[in-house]
């Protein structure tokens, strides 16, 4: 059974370069990459080229559950595209479009079969905008 593709998207006040800085340097990625503030990331490592992995630990700041989110780069288009595919084998495709002030990062992504695709979709979303949230305020430290 092919699995469902899910999107999700938001609107930064920030340029491409600045968003594609904070979003793929693990420095910035361990400030933003949770759901719900009752979780953390203590490490994310990147290697941004074709064939090249990235990990990202993600845990319940109470102990109680933590995963490793990783995969595998099969295209990068610096400030403009990232196609991954996950260790379960699915794909997600990330796009950074926009002017001089503003960018839309959008992320389509293979739904799993686990949990409803409300769920994930929702997740993603939480994630995403935890980034916005993070970028718009500190940006201006770059």
């Amino acid at each position: 059974m092919e699995s469902q593709r899910i999107s999700v998207s938001a609107t930064i006040h920030a340029d491409k370069k600045t968003i594609w800085n904070y979003y793929t340097d693990p420095v910035h990625i361990v400030h933003w990459n949770f759901a719900d503030p009752s979780w953390h990331c203590p490490a994310a490592t990147n290697d941004i080229q074709v064939g090249g992995k990235f990990s990202a630990r993600m845990e319940a700041k109470d102990g109680s559950f933590g995963f490793t989110f990783e995969g595998v780069y099969i295209e990068v288009e610096k400030s403009e595209r990232l196609v991954y595919t996950m260790t379960d084998g699915r794909k997600a495709t990330i796009t950074f479009t926009g002017s001089h002030l503003d960018t839309t990062i959008t992320i389509t992504f293979d739904a799993e079969l686990e949990n409803p695709v409300d769920m994930q979709r929702d997740g993603w979303q939480a994630i995403l905008n935890n980034f916005k949230t993070y970028v718009e305020a500190n940006r201006s430290a770059i």
